[in-house]
Formats: structure tokens, sequence, C-alpha cells
């Protein structure tokens, strides 16, 4: 765990509890107001100024913090620390009109005007200008103000130009990784279609395609977009450091593919995940659960759940509240997979603005409504679990998510199909772990794979050498591998491996795949498992040969009657599995629960149903069990693998317990 994280920890007394907080929006007499209620709701970590240069830096150059003094000294008055924002996400409007070309350069050529949200080219030399400016005055004026306990720079980044400054600096970028136009020219391949360059400024982003365009200029631009984004970070968060030596972070965001999270995350102190699971969607804690693990994967330890919604939220098509109980249980969810916070977006809903019908902690309808008085409840029981802070988590499983795997079968075109949703996919293959109560880490290609028993890789179209040499090592020492459809296909130029499909995998899964088999509109295949017992498939066919590897299960009729569908390879000492199709539900579960069970893999819980979350924290020689039951409508019962307490209830518990409907229980296990 991050040292500077846990001395957060230890300041605030256990999990930090509070959101984001706009007192610009408001007049002082409501700032009193908002204090006295924090107190009371248990509130002791604020995030403020997150939007705030307009009101910091009214014009250039001049600075209005006196607010600022006055709100940072109410809340220290008050016992409540501050993460203290960087407004850089926000440039005011002096900015944009007095410099039109901080504005980013849409992918259709049009410029992206003032008004909306992330409103600049993070290549822009004007905006990291301005941006280094107020980011060092705020940390010079407030770096030792007893307040402020942790920093956030920025927000959600995400901005993409594609053209402009970003226009410049991705051609600097590709002089950087290639040195030469013809190592550019080899790894883009342009001698197709007769695209070879002859100088460096003849070469521009990825404009909306009229009709096709280079795969891997696309993918390389996507590359670009993660670093220049990384840049604006890196170059904030050394302003602040030069003041300051409290934790630096900035938000993640859920599922978000503009910035590679395993390249950023060694950049900060802790990481931060913004997330709003659907409520109106009955499966959504699947997803945020994977999301979850990811987070606690990327620093290998305890992190920051900085926003979530208290109720409903604003941006889909239907914006569903979260019923009584739902924000407990997701709260609590999200400190079962390692978070030592629970904070919102934000603390008092705005009056006006896009958000003005987001939920906050204090709703338009004050403190009698049912979810302030949700939130009371939770911040004022969340100390009952302080202790829990610090502890880790530790699994037998790896899922592989990388961002170069997600561009290369998402953002490039061409494919035997190109509907492609990586997200998705991989939420489809951490469905069964978390329904089975198995503790599962997440990994990207660059990760130790060693301390697992198995590796599982939904897809990964793409791959670099590096880590299909690692996947071969892990196998060879006897690790268990299970690979997905359309996997180990081309290498990190996008360029096919040879010889025959998967090139980067053949030898792993004793197969070879002459032809990709997308499936037609409502086209389903029936496969033959090797139990005698028959599955439905549908999506995908590969229409595949063996070689060392073995038939787990076959087609049964049609085209490809009786060719391997599930193929099982023994590759030095280990295991390989891999799937050329798309399996319904129940016997894709089957699968991965019969090859994690005959790897020595154990559940968290042995006795749980599927609506049931498990995990296991720990620290110090003592397990914490956190059980939280999904289901609205039923109660479930648990068989404990170990007596203790619930720290919840103060309650010692042995043999099983009973979890209402939403009801959580977090289980000390000396």
């Amino acid at each position: 765990m991050s040292e500077l994280l846990a001395a957060l920890s230890r300041r605030l007394g256990g999990i930090a509890f509070g959101g984001d907080y706009n007192p610009e929006q408001w007049g002082r007499e409501v700032w009193l107001e908002d204090v006295a209620l924090m107190k009371k709701a248990g509130v002791n970590l604020v995030t403020v100024g997150v939007f705030a240069w307009a009101s910091l830096e009214p014009t250039p150059g001049e600075f209005t913090f006196e607010w600022l003094d006055d709100v940072l000294n109410l809340l220290h008055e008050n016992g409540i620390s501050v993460d203290l924002a960087t407004p850089t996400m926000a440039p005011p409007v002096w900015l944009s009109h007095g410099h039109p070309e901080v504005l980013p350069i849409r992918e259709d050529g049009y410029p992206f005007g003032f008004g909306n949200r992330l409103h600049y080219d993070p290549a822009s030399p004007r905006y990291r200008e301005a941006a280094a400016r107020i980011a060092g005055a705020i940390a010079e004026r407030y770096a030792g103000h007893p307040a402020v306990a942790m920093w956030h720079v920025s927000n959600e980044y995400g901005p993409t130009s594609w053209g402009g400054a970003s226009a410049d600096a991705f051609r600097a970028w590709l002089q950087k990784r290639y040195g030469t136009l013809d190592a550019l020219n080899d790894a883009w391949y342009t001698r197709f279609w007769g695209q070879r360059y002859t100088a460096w400024e003849q070469v521009s982003p990825p404009e909306i395609p009229r009709t096709w365009s280079n795969a891997t200029r696309r993918l390389d631009f996507k590359r670009f977009a993660s670093d220049v984004l990384l840049e604006c970070f890196q170059l904030e968060r050394d302003i602040i450091r030069r003041h300051s030596d409290l934790p630096i972070t900035t938000n993640f965001m859920r599922f978000y593919k503009n910035a590679d999270y395993w390249a950023w995350a060694p950049e900060l102190d802790a990481v931060s995940l913004d997330i709003y699971p659907n409520p109106g969607e009955p499966d959504s804690r699947v997803a945020a659960a994977l999301n979850f693990d990811l987070m606690r994967s990327l620093k290998d330890g305890p992190w920051i759940l900085m926003e979530q919604a208290a109720s409903s939220v604003s941006q889909w098509q239907v914006n569903n509240v979260k019923r009584p109980g739902m924000m407990r249980a997701g709260s609590y969810q999200a400190v079962a997979h390692g978070a030592d916070t629970v904070l919102f977006f934000q603390w008092r809903a705005s009056r006006g603005g896009h958000e003005r019908f987001h939920s906050a902690m204090l709703p338009h309808s004050g403190t009698g409504a049912r979810s302030w008085q949700e939130i009371e409840a939770l911040g004022n029981e969340l100390g009952r679990v302080a202790e829990v802070t610090g502890s880790t988590s530790a699994a037998d499983v790896a899922l592989v998510f990388d961002w170069s795997a997600w561009w290369g079968l998402m953002d490039t075109h061409g494919l035997p199909r190109n509907d492609w949703d990586y997200a998705t996919l991989a939420t489809q293959w951490y469905r069964p772990l978390l329904e089975s109560h198995v503790a599962v880490d997440l990994a990207g290609f660059a990760s130790d794979l060693s301390r697992y028993r198995v590796v599982v890789v939904p897809n990964a179209y793409l791959v670099t050498e590096a880590f299909a040499e690692r996947l071969a090592a892990f196998a060879e020492a006897g690790g268990t591998v299970v690979i997905g459809m359309f996997s180990g296909v081309v290498n990190e130029d996008n360029e096919v491996m040879q010889p025959a499909y998967p090139g980067a995998f053949r030898s792993l899964i004793g197969a070879y795949v002459d032809e990709y088999w997308p499936a037609r509109e409502g086209e389903s295949f029936t496969v033959r498992l090797a139990s005698g017992a028959a599955a439905a498939a549908d999506w995908w066919q590969d229409s595949m040969t063996l070689e060392s590897g073995s038939a787990l299960a076959v087609y049964e009729g049609g085209l490809l009657d009786g060719r391997p569908a599930v193929v099982e390879n023994r590759y030095g000492a280990g295991r390989v599995v891999y799937l050329g199709t798309r399996l319904e539900a129940s016997a894709f579960a089957a699968l991965i629960d019969g090859v994690v069970a005959d790897a020595g893999v154990a559940p968290v819980v042995a006795d749980a149903p599927a609506a049931v979350e498990a995990t296991l924290r720990s620290k110090g020689g003592v397990d914490y069990l956190f059980l939280i039951n999904h289901s609205e409508a039923d109660a479930a019962r648990v068989g404990l693998p170990r007596d203790g307490v619930d720290l919840l209830t103060g309650s010692p518990v042995s043999g099983s317990l009973s979890l209402a409907p939403l009801g959580v229980a977090v289980v000390r296990c000396g």
C-alpha cells in the first residue's frame, strides 16, 4: 500500500466519506449550512475546486483566492479535510476566446467550442502554460494549509484533438517512436494502397474515414492520445510536488478507452475511480466489480472511490434511481474490492447546468429526502469498519485487460467482424468467476503472471511479443491459461503474425485456424462437449485444425461438423484451453468453473448463491470477509468458512449467516 494513502487513512481515522464540494456555486450563507450537515452525515473529506478556474482566475494572472481561503478555513475548523483540485479541466472563457488555438479540433475537422466539457487541446502550449500557472499558484498558496490532505489534478482526463497542436505533437511522438520515416512506413505497412510517406509533414492524425483508413495509423493515434494526456497530468503533478509531499491523484473512469491506465498508474500516488453503475440494469454490479478489481490491481493495493451517485444520474436516456439499499450495497462493494474511500459527486445538488438533475448527497429536497437519510446512515456506519483500511487482497486468478488489446480490436477496423465490444467481452468472462466467488486480479500485457494459478485472456487480438512469451512461460511452468477466440492474431504493429492464425498462440493452443467464420444474423450452432452434453453457441466459429492439442468440444452438424470448437493443450507442465466460439452462458460458466477448480483454485466462500458477492481483505494476520447480497427481492444464506464477528452489527457469527435483500456483512476473522 502507498504510504501516502496510508497516511491519509490515519489522518481521517478510517474510511474517507464525502464528495465533490462546489461552494463557488452558492452564497456564503449556504456554506455554514453545508458544513453543519456534513458533520451530521459523518463527512470527513471533500474535494474542492474541480470546476473553479473561472472563479479563481477571472482574468489572466489575476487570482481571487479569498473565497477559497474562507472555505478551507471553515472546513478545517469543523474537522473536515480537503482533497484540493486543480481546476484545469474547465478552462475559463478568456482562455479560449483570447486564444482559440487552445480549443480541440474534432475528428471531422471542426473546432470543439467553449460551453462544452473538456474544451481544450491537451497538446496546446498555451493551454499548458495557463494550466501550469493556476496549478502553481494553488499549490504555492495552499501547500501548508491544515485542511489540505490530498491533491486532485484536473478531472476525468479525456479530450482528444485531431488537429492544431496535437497534430504537431503526434508527428513528434511518431518521430520518437520510430526514428525514421522508413521505420514508420514499415510499421504502418504503407506499401498497401500506396500510402508511403516521404516527409514527416505529410503525416497527420487519422481523420474520419470516408471509406477505410490505415489501421496502424489509427492504433498509434490512440497510443499518442493517452500519452499526451498523461503529459498534462505529469506537468501539474510535478508543480504540486515542488510544494507538497501529500498524495497526488486524478480520477480514472469506468471502461475509459482514451487513457491506458496501466501506463498511468505508476505516475499516481493513489488510483482513483469515478463510476456510475446504471441501477436500471440488473447486472451492472458485475461490470462495477470488474472495474473495482482493475483499480485495485493497477497499483496492487487500496484505491480511492472518488465519485459515485447517491441515487440517479443525468447522462442516460432514462435515469433510474438507486432504490432503497442499493447505494449502501454499492458503496460496500467498492470497499470489498479494495477501496478505502466512499466519495460521491457531489455534496449539494446544483440548481442549474447540465447536471441539475444529477443526484447529490444533499438533494434539492433537503434532509427529508429518502436518499439523504441513507447517506447520513452510511456516513455514520462506516466507522464500524474503519479497521479494514490498508488491508489488501490476494487472488489466484488473473484476467487480462489491456488497452493495446482494446485499441487493436475496436479502433482499427477491417476485421472479420467489426462489432466487437472489448469491455463487454471482458465482463462476460469475469461474470462466472464473480458468481462462483473466486477472487480475481486484473493484469495487463506487462504484468507479472508468476504469482497466479490461472490466467484468463478473454481476447487479445493484438499482442506484444513480450506478452506472448510471458504467457507461454507461465503455462510451461505449470500455470493454466484460458484464451478466447480471435486472440494472438496480430503484433503490436497490427500486422498478421505468420504462419497461420493465431500466430502468437499457435504452439500454445496446439492448433491453427485456417478461417475465421463470423456467424450470420441469427445463426447458432450445436457444440458437443467432452462430457457428452450438447450446448448452443453463436456469433463466431473458428475453423480449426488440431496439432498437439485435443478437442474438449466439437461442432455437431453444419459445415464444420466434427471440427474442434474448444481445444485443450498440454504445454510444458501447464494446461491451455482455447475457445473458438461463443458458448451459451451456462456452458461457458461450467467450463470456466471446471478449469479453475482443476487448477486448485478455491472460492472465497463455497456455499453462497450467485447473487451474493464475496471478497476477502487481509491485514496483520486478520481477514475481513465481505458479503453483499445484490438481490433486491430475496434473502440469502451464506455458509461461512470461519467464525468471526460481523463488524456492522458487532455480533459473533458462526456456521452461516443470513443476508437480507441488498444486505451487507463484514466479518472479521482473526
